[in-house]
């Protein structure tokens, strides 16, 4: 017996090859099953899942497949299709496999005309155990052995030939793409390696020259077997063939060749194991490769959809493989957007999070202040031009704004998200999915309240709990009301008339319903509406109202959730009304709504991107990385409830803030007059005044002041724009560094990109490694008021707080309902520290006053409405989307900044 495990004996003149099958399968099983225990001690949750797609009645190579993986430890699924199944049967059902995360490895067992290579190249490279498709074969025919697995059959032969160099191969009646990889490790071997097909009619003379001879198809019976050369090698590695021996043709003649059926399952499944190894390996953090576009800023600068259609964006799928994202952790919307799976939060689970950077500002003007284009630019400083992993999280804008007075949030000039059409415009759909989950629930509230007015206790039980096939059921969302009621039953026969009417009747209070339809649109003239006049509604008629979308409390849970159960859990928390008796009613008494990333206002709403994003992102820039996100309007209202609300909700810490501020708006603040959107600016904007400057300042002051409260480094951004004077800059800074600011940087992002936010970058940079002594402004365990007083003392600057009395009545009854530990979402104007806008600099001395408070129980805040704020904005004279048009030569969208 030589070292290969092979026996040669001597029959009728040339030698027979008799393997030592079983030695071979058992030393490649053992090796395999101690490779997978390994892995298994290592990851104790890992749970090995082959499939493999039958189209063929083969039960004994099903059987041999099921008993190796049962020896090795691996789980087997067969996936037994019929016999006569199509391709595109197949390729369907593989692609099905592809998306199944249960599933790491997928094989094919299917009758020879199938394998073609739509059928082989439908496998994902990642689950192909057999090696077949083309990517797989590329890395192989290019000796990239690492990067691939060698087909199993592939395998076994060369097991069973040892060393082949120098020998003379012949494949004969191989085809496709196992003869390509035979072909190419045989080459790669040292073997001189011909392929030729059962008729050719140099067959006689190339078997009597050849060494070894591998039958990749049946043998003819018209082929004798004198024709093989004496003591040649002869492996029969036709698809599918188990048993011991094959006769090679004629009858009577002992001569047998080995097939390597049993070796080639065996194979399959140490590919399996390789292949957890490698999958194992790829769920760990992956290095970085980014390759950032090339920038080339133009002077004067275009605008901002000129110069978003001007740079081609990298193709998503390309940009998520550079930054360490896995195939399936992406779904992909176009060419330029795509959503993260969340299973990348568990894959990276012990990587250790990057800095945590927020971006915030100065009381604004009402043309905004750059908080975007900051972001945008510093991150692509961090990136670009100090090569530091970064990631920008933004909210996704809403239409309000964008086709009302602000326009977009995209970023502006060459330090903005692209493509910006896409990014304004509806996105992957989200707020609209939102809308359509919300105004479900209120359209429930509505319904729910007619039928309970029009129907007896019986007639209600009947439709809700309806005979469906002779038998009655209580769904999941039932059983669960059920049990908070006290009834513990789960057959709907067994309750009793007052159980029943329990049940039933959520005898909600019209006069306390506090959930609102929404749309994404800035309607005034929905701010208040009566609803059920028709005949239909029987005479039900009450008065509602819209907000807009991105105020819905679903968006808030969607930006706070920090995983599926958890959202799940939340949106059922929502309470929508009190009944007669003073409860209160929530969307899991009605049904919990679904809908299938995030854009909360400030003003209105928490005012921050989605905790989950920032989680994602933290995770995928490794622990040297940066997460840069923006919160809404000024330090006084999105950075407050980012504190507050997200970071309680994340378990999050920031590293630093970025205070983001213009010459423009200091001016404003120091007593220029009044700035309005479309109309251009008055001469005290665009000429040099250092007193305005100075004056206004101290907005500025008091927004650092603000940040200093909770315990964060904070550098001051100077958004540059062209007609500020190189001294009013200077200015700035200067009285930032000496009012408690880390660093204080003009930036030029706009008109340069990233090049223009090197220094801010810098100034970040550093600050991340300054103390941090990050603490949150109030405890949760104080009152309702006494958190309201706080915010409206410490941040805003008010004397004291006055409840109206429909306020004071609001809190008592969430105080007794058990809502009173929540943090607190204030609902106050943007553009003063006041309740009142024409209020500029820093106010004191004002009494603010809280005309409304509500309760989002399942994003989890108490949201108290301020003075005469309004959850649905309006419309101005002239709107953005005046200038908004669709081209029909081109089909793109103009007229969006």
């Amino acid at each position: 017996m030589t070292n290969t495990g092979v026996c040669r004996l001597m029959l009728g003149g040339f030698i027979l090859l008799k393997t030592c099958l079983s030695l071979c399968c058992s030393k490649v099983t053992e090796n395999a099953k101690n490779s997978l225990a390994t892995l298994k001690r290592e990851n104790p949750c890992l749970e090995p899942t082959l499939a493999i797609i039958q189209a063929r009645n083969d039960q004994l190579f099903q059987e041999a497949n099921k008993n190796f993986a049962k020896e090795i430890g691996l789980r087997v699924i067969h996936i037994c299709l019929p016999e006569g199944s199509t391709k595109d049967e197949i390729v369907s059902e593989i692609l099905r496999l592809n998306e199944d995360p249960n599933v790491q490895g997928l094989a094919l067992d299917l009758p020879e005309s199938l394998y073609s290579s739509k059928v082989l190249n439908a496998v994902k490279p990642e689950k192909d155990v057999d090696g077949l498709s083309s990517v797989n074969l590329g890395h192989l025919v290019h000796g990239d052995v690492c990067d691939c697995l060698v087909p199993p059959t592939v395998c076994a032969v060369m097991e069973l030939l040892g060393g082949v160099g120098g020998k003379k191969v012949l494949l004969l009646g191989a085809r496709g793409a196992e003869a390509a990889a035979l072909q190419s490790v045989l080459q790669r071997e040292g073997a001189a390696v011909l392929s030729c097909h059962w008729k050719a009619p140099q067959l006689q003379s190339e078997l009597r020259q050849a060494d070894v001879v591998l039958f990749g198809s049946t043998k003819p019976s018209d082929v004798p077997v004198s024709w093989i050369k004496p003591g040649a090698t002869v492996i029969n590695c036709a698809h599918g063939l188990l048993s011991e021996k094959h006769n090679c043709g004629q009858q009577n003649n002992p001569a047998a060749e080995k097939t390597v059926g049993s070796l080639v399952v065996a194979m399959r499944m140490q590919n399996m194991v390789k292949n957890m190894e490698r999958w194992i390996q790829s769920q760990h953090y992956r290095k970085w490769d980014l390759h950032c576009l090339k920038l080339q800023p133009l002077s004067p600068v275009p605008s901002d959809i000129e110069i978003s259609r001007a740079q081609s964006p990298k193709a998503v799928d390309v940009l998520a493989k550079e930054i360490g994202l896995l195939t399936d952790e992406i779904e992909i919307y176009g060419q330029t957007k795509a959503k993260v799976r969340l299973s990348l939060l568990e894959r990276l689970k012990d990587q250790p999070d990057g800095k945590y950077v927020l971006v915030a500002g100065i009381t604004p003007t009402p043309l905004g202040e750059g908080k975007s284009t900051v972001t945008i630019g510093l991150v692509q400083a961090l990136t670009a031009h100090l090569n530091i992993n970064s990631f920008a999280c933004l909210r996704q804008p809403s239409q309000g704004p964008t086709f009302g007075v602000k326009g977009g949030a995209a970023g502006g000039g060459y330090a903005q998200v692209i493509p910006m059409e896409e990014f304004n415009l509806h996105l992957t759909g989200d707020i609209h999915a939102i809308t359509a989950a919300n105004n479900l629930l209120a359209a429930a509230i509505d319904a729910r309240i007619l039928h309970e007015n029009t129907q007896s206790d019986k007639s209600l039980y009947n439709r809700l709990v309806p005979v469906v096939n002779g038998m009655r059921g209580f769904s999941a969302i039932q059983l669960a009301r059920l049990r908070r009621l006290g009834i513990n039953k789960t057959d709907p026969e067994t309750l009793t008339e007052k159980e029943i009417g329990k049940f039933v009747r959520l005898d909600i209070d019209p006069s306390t319903i506090t959930w609102q339809r929404v749309v994404d649109t800035n309607d005034r003239f929905l701010r208040k509406i009566t609803v059920g006049q028709a005949n239909t509604e029987k005479g039900f008629v009450r008065q509602a109202q819209f907000d807009i979308a991105v105020a819905s409390e679903i968006m808030a849970i969607l930006a706070l959730t920090t995983s599926l159960q958890d959202m799940k859990e939340r949106l059922g928390k929502m309470v929508v009304a009190n009944d007669h008796k003073g409860e209160p009613v929530t969307a899991e008494d009605l049904g919990t709504p679904v809908f299938v990333h995030a854009g909360p206002f400030a003003n209105i709403a928490h005012g921050n991107s989605s905790v989950l994003a920032d989680k994602i992102a933290l995770k995928l820039v490794g622990e040297k990385g940066f997460v840069v996100t923006e919160a809404g309007f000024g330090a006084d209202i999105g950075m407050e409830k980012f504190f507050n609300i997200k970071c309680r909700a994340s378990g999050l810490v920031p590293s630093v803030v970025v205070l983001v501020a213009t010459v423009r708006a200091l001016k404003m603040h120091g007593g220029g007059p009044n700035v309005t959107a479309g109309a251009p600016l008055k001469k005290e904007y665009t000429e040099e005044n250092l007193q305005l400057v100075a004056d206004g300042c101290c907005n500025l002051q008091k927004q650092i002041q603000i940040t200093q409260l909770f315990g964060v480094p904070v550098v001051v951004a100077l958004n540059v724009f062209k007609t500020d004077s190189p001294a009013e800059v200077d200015l700035v800074c200067k009285i930032a560094k000496e009012s408690g600011a880390f660093d204080a940087v003009p930036c030029n992002h706009w008109s340069a990109g990233g090049r223009g936010a090197v220094k801010l970058a810098q100034a970040v940079e550093k600050a991340a490694n300054q103390k941090n002594s990050f603490k949150y402004l109030y405890s949760l365990e104080l009152p309702i008021v006494e958190k309201i007083r706080i915010i409206a003392q410490k941040v805003y600057g008010a004397q004291d707080i006055e409840l109206s009395p429909v306020a004071q009545s609001q809190v008592d009854r969430y105080t007794r309902q058990g809502f009173g530990n929540l943090p607190i979402c204030m609902a106050k104007t943007h553009l003063s520290l006041s309740h009142q806008p024409e209020r500029k600099g820093v106010p004191t001395g004002f009494i603010l006053p809280i005309t409304e408070v509500r309760a989002s129980i399942g994003a989890g805040f108490i949201y108290p409405l301020v003075g005469t704020m309004s959850t649905m904005p309006g419309l101005p004279t002239r709107p953005c989307f005046y200038d908004i048009d669709l081209d029909p030569i081109t089909e793109q969208v103009k007229g969006l900044f």
